[in-house]
């Protein structure tokens, strides 16, 4: 269960134990029809995320979720429920296990205690318990404790003895609990998320656990580690004969990672979770206590050799590695190598650490000219005036806003942050110099859209510029051209009205100059300089995990270069990682390509699957939602979606077990009538003759020479969802699929290759008011993703780029 986005809270909600009713959302109220799913959960009001505690028991699904009762944004993390005897219709219940005064109730998982091993219930009524983890309102700490019910999960009570498993941890979530008939045990995969791994423990009453072993870290390690899920699957190879394997499922990134392999009710090993590049010619496995001869450094951030991997970075190779941290971000400086002839096509590297690229005549000195304003006084600069939370605003002197100048900056995380609203106005002055360049971070929510975060130029009246931070504390430079408007009188005005996540603005060093200001040159880079020109770079991804870079350099062979590690940041992951760097025939693949994930789109999270199924069968459901925009997504009175359930299976691809995923069968039962639409040799793009907001659509493309050819769903005048194929590679894009401005991440195309099948691409597509789930390869691939279109915008489309294509189109409605 991820907390990225969690504030902190006035008071912790107090509930007593039992069923208390739901609280009414606290800030908007207004129903948005047009994007409340026909066919996919979603509460009656307020903030869902991860499905918890799935599990059918007496012939009724549960779902258990993730639940603000009382707020649209997460917070007071408590379980709501769910039931549904078809796995697609769901009756939403009363709260199931709320907060308190001094828990949130955060993921987890029930099974039915049939023995009653745990001694909650009786032999003629065994309980259903409840494994979740009990994140601590004083300590923060998260623990796994559990809960039971006694009348088949409607009400829930609190185990006294809470909680039963503490490692200390602030990371320590998502417990999944299954029971292994082997050992006659109970085991749960938790996740000990900062480390990356998955603790395995057992147990013999689910009150006292043991740990057994620890897996990881392996695969996506970019992110921390949540919700694991362990079950088997028949698996039949390619000679026909039939074994069971194991799935490890976990999420990671924003996405959901899995490992097939093997386990025996204490250790569960894979050959997923290991990688071997490329072999080739190595210019430094810096495994030496000091630099190599002819390794030159500037500064003092990379010291005076490598380093050792401390526990909490990821990804390096052999005992040491390169990290410009040294003791602390403040400190800066290169590391060189020296030249080298570039003879293989390929030149590949570890890379971790800061996200700072580099920028080809950065700045590095704030700009010459009038200095407006500093913001270094202690409450607001000498004729600022401020309104709502802002009429007495202290300019911030923390210094963990890299790229300010000075110490103070004009924040509006004041007041109780996010929550604080109003404006901040300049006094007047005329313009004179052709750029005002100022530093800007903070929220990225344009003045136009409806909460802004912005710096605006005020002429007459109007707003003539205007600016909004990247949803970061990187304070970078903004120029605007002002020739056009000199000798007018204007004031600059700093507006928020924004009350979640990234919901301030922060401004700094505001200078009236002759010249433009760059973008800081506060690079965190691996780079390779050819001729005294840099022409490859990398970075870090603000992560302690290295991973893969490869630099396809085919057309330098032959030439001498070098590689340059600059760390010109200051903050906030200020620093670069690096290690084995190699020249080779084949490029190394980084995690995002190797690692085998469940869904390539941007909202499908946290799944994981249902307790208590008959046999084999396994079905998953996932969370539409993403941590970028997860809490302010522009649906109300509620926020977050379920997915459909998900049936998964291995099936035999190239000798390998590899999952495979499909909408359960009994989504069939609410199909209408089919429509089929056929095109022969379209080029360009033709509307069809199918309509509708909930659709299950089955797709046919035949491309002839075409380099894009796909539909488009949700389609209206000016806006539509694409879903294609181009270049090898399936693409869901929803640049244009309406509403999109309450976040920079939304409006993306999401993209994973996908070879034609003897030259077609076949595609079964769940198209609802808010998401498309797009399912092919016989659900090999699948790709999820949010969209917020007009309801009026019901139409299908199909086109062809660059040559023809021939389509089939057969739409069912779902009810």
């Amino acid at each position: 269960m991820s907390r990225s986005f969690l504030v902190v809270l006035a008071a912790a909600v107090a509930t007593t134990l039992g069923v208390p009713a739901a609280a009414a959302p606290t800030v908007n109220t207004t129903e948005t029809t047009q994007w409340r799913p026909t066919y996919h959960y979603t509460p009656a009001a307020n903030f869902m995320n991860d499905p918890n505690g799935l599990i059918q028991y007496k012939g009724v699904y549960h779902l258990f979720y993730q639940h603000n009762p009382s707020g649209d944004t997460a917070g007071n993390g408590s379980w709501g429920h769910a039931t549904s005897t078809d796995l697609v219709h769901w009756t939403e219940h009363p709260i199931a296990i709320a907060a308190d005064a001094n828990e949130e109730v955060w993921s987890g998982s029930v099974v039915l205690d049939k023995a009653n091993a745990s001694g909650f219930g009786s032999a003629t009524n065994p309980p259903l318990v409840a494994i979740y983890t009990s994140r601590d309102n004083e300590t923060g700490l998260q623990r796994q404790a559990l809960a039971f019910s006694l009348d088949a999960g409607e009400t829930w009570t609190k185990y006294a003895g809470n909680p039963v498993l503490d490692i200390g941890s602030h990371d320590f979530r998502d417990p999944k609990v299954s029971w292994n008939e082997k050992t006659r045990r109970w085991v749960m995969v938790v996740a000990k998320s900062v480390e990356r791994k998955v603790g395995i423990y057992s147990s013999v009453d689910l009150k006292t656990w043991r740990h057994e072993s620890d897996f990881g870290p392996a695969g996506a390690t970019g992110g921390v580690w949540e919700c694991p899920d362990l079950f088997a699957l028949p698996y039949k190879d390619a000679a026909g004969v039939t074994t069971k394997k194991w799935v490890l499922t976990l999420s990671v990134s924003g996405k959901v990672q899995y490992f097939v392999g093997d386990f025996d009710g204490a250790t569960f090993t894979s050959p997923d979770a290991s990688y071997t590049p490329p072999a080739g010619k190595v210019i430094n496995d810096f495994e030496g206590d000091a630099w190599d001869a002819g390794w030159t450094t500037t500064g003092t951030a990379f010291g005076n050799g490598p380093d050792t991997p401390p526990a909490d970075v990821f990804g390096a190779m052999g005992s040491r590695y390169v990290d410009s941290y040294g003791d602390g971000d403040f400190e800066t400086g290169t590391l060189s190598s020296p030249d080298f002839q570039i003879d293989k096509p390929y030149l590949n590297l570890l890379v971790g650490g800061g996200s700072y690229p580099h920028v080809e005549g950065g700045s590095k000195a704030p700009p010459e000219g009038d200095l407006f304003a500093d913001f270094e006084a202690d409450g607001l600069q000498a004729g600022w005036t401020g309104t709502g939370s802002f009429t007495d605003l202290t300019n911030t002197t923390w210094s963990d806003l890299p790229g300010r100048v000075g110490r103070g900056v004009l924040d509006t995380c004041w007041a109780g942050c996010d929550p604080a609203v109003g404006t901040v106005r300049s006094p007047d002055f005329t313009i004179s110099r052709d750029f005002i360049n100022l530093l800007v971070a903070g929220g990225n929510h344009p003045l136009s859209g409806p909460e802004p975060t912005a710096v605006s130029l005020v002429v007459d009246g109007q707003v003539v510029k205007s600016e909004t931070g990247d949803n970061s504390p990187n304070m970078n430079w903004r120029a605007w051209d002002v020739k056009a408007l000199q000798g007018k009188t204007a004031h600059i005005e700093v507006t928020d009205r924004r009350t979640a996540d990234w919901g301030h603005i922060m401004l700094d060093h505001i200078v009236f100059s002759d010249a433009a200001a760059a973008p800081w040159s506060q690079e965190t880079t691996a780079n390779l300089v050819v001729d005294g020109q840099v022409v490859r770079s990398a970075t870090g991804a603000n992560s302690p995990s290295l991973d893969w870079t490869s630099w396809d350099v085919a057309e330098l062979q032959g030439r001498t270069g070098h590689l340059e590690f600059i760390d010109d940041a200051t903050g906030g992951w200020g620093h670069i990682y690096a290690d084995q760097a190699m020249l080779a025939d084949a490029p190394a693949l980084d995690s995002v390509t190797r690692t085998r994930w469940i869904d390539h789109g941007a909202d499908y999270y946290a799944a994981v699957t249902f307790n208590g199924l008959p046999g084999d069968r396994r079905v998953q459901i996932g969370w539409l939602g993403s941590w970028d925009y997860a809490n302010s997504t522009p649906t109300s009175p509620w926020r977050g979606a379920q997915s459909i359930s998900r049936e998964l299976t291995l099936a035999d691809v190239g000798g390998r077990p590899t999952l495979v995923q499909k909408p359960v069968v009994e989504l069939n039962r609410s199909l209408g009538k089919a429509t089929t639409q056929t095109l022969k040799g379209l080029t360009g793009s033709r509307t069809l003759g199918l309509r509708g907001t909930a659709l299950d659509l089955d797709v046919t493309l035949t491309p002839h020479g075409t380099s894009d050819t796909g539909v488009v769903v949700r389609k209206g005048d000016a806006e539509g969802t694409r879903i294609g194929w181009s270049d090898g590679q399936l693409y869901v894009d929803r640049t244009a699929s309406g509403e999109d401005s309450f976040s920079p991440a939304f409006a993306r195309t999401q993209r994973v290759t996908v070879p034609l099948v003897d030259g077609q691409l076949r595609l079964r597509i769940l198209v609802d008011r808010s998401s498309v789930e797009v399912f092919t390869r016989d659900g090999r691939v699948a790709v999820t993703d949010l969209i917020f279109p007009d309801l009026s915008s019901d139409g299908i489309a199909a086109y062809a780029v660059g040559g023809t294509v021939d389509a089939k189109v057969v739409a069912r409605p779902v009810n």
